[in-house]
């Protein structure tokens, strides 16, 4: 069977920053923090021999990815996925969080709850959903002994879930920054072994 690690990159801001809502039109590096967090990725998975690695377009999945695989002399070719790119936050997008959660109110709720988009943001599910589909049918037809990394963003990762065969009871949906999921997918199932690791 093939395992797959489903990994969000790391922090944008720091301690003291103002923290905004930041999607696919906002391509912001890692922070000195999100660095941090890259380096114990790297340091985690250093023993793991990947046979594929994919991100998003995007700046901050790309240096998370590229830290974990830089760990090893034999890690295959990062490629890029359009499909991992962040969702577009629409009004919201690059905005403080506080106003966020002011303008949304419960819509907020409901988005971290079961994933339906708040009115003005820029997100297909159903999309999404074949997306993680497509991905994970793929996944199937890797030597059973293959390891994929997959780094991209919670607004992505977030719907990987709801296409799985089988998960932990009570996950909460969200990917934390600098934490992994991991995945296990084979022909006939595929089964979300964990979820919201971090080293």
């Amino acid at each position: 069977m093939a395992r797959l690690f489903i990994v969000r990159h790391g922090n944008t801001f720091d301690k003291g920053d103002t923290v905004t809502r930041v999607g696919a039109r906002t391509d912001l590096p890692l922070s000195v923090s999100g660095r941090e967090q890259a380096r114990h990725l790297a340091a985690h998975f250093a023993g793991t021999r990947f046979t594929a690695a994919l991100c998003s377009t995007l700046v901050r999945t790309r240096q998370t990815a590229r830290a974990i695989l830089s760990q090893r002399s034999d890690s295959p070719a990062l490629l890029i996925a359009p499909f991992l790119t962040e969702i577009d936050y629409g009004p919201d997008e690059n905005q403080p969080e506080d106003v966020v959660a002011a303008r949304l109110g419960p819509a907020l709720e409901a988005w971290d709850r079961d994933g339906t988009p708040p009115p003005g943001w820029k997100v297909d599910p159903g999309v999404l959903r074949v997306g993680w589909r497509a991905l994970l049918a793929r996944a199937a037809k890797l030597p059973e002994d293959a390891n994929a990394l997959i780094v991209t963003s919670n607004g992505i990762a977030r719907f990987l879930p709801d296409v799985v065969d089988e998960m932990p009871a009570g996950l909460d949906r969200k990917l934390k920054t600098g934490a992994w999921g991991e995945l296990i997918v084979t022909p006939a199932r595929s089964e979300l072994l964990s979820w919201n690791q971090r080293p």
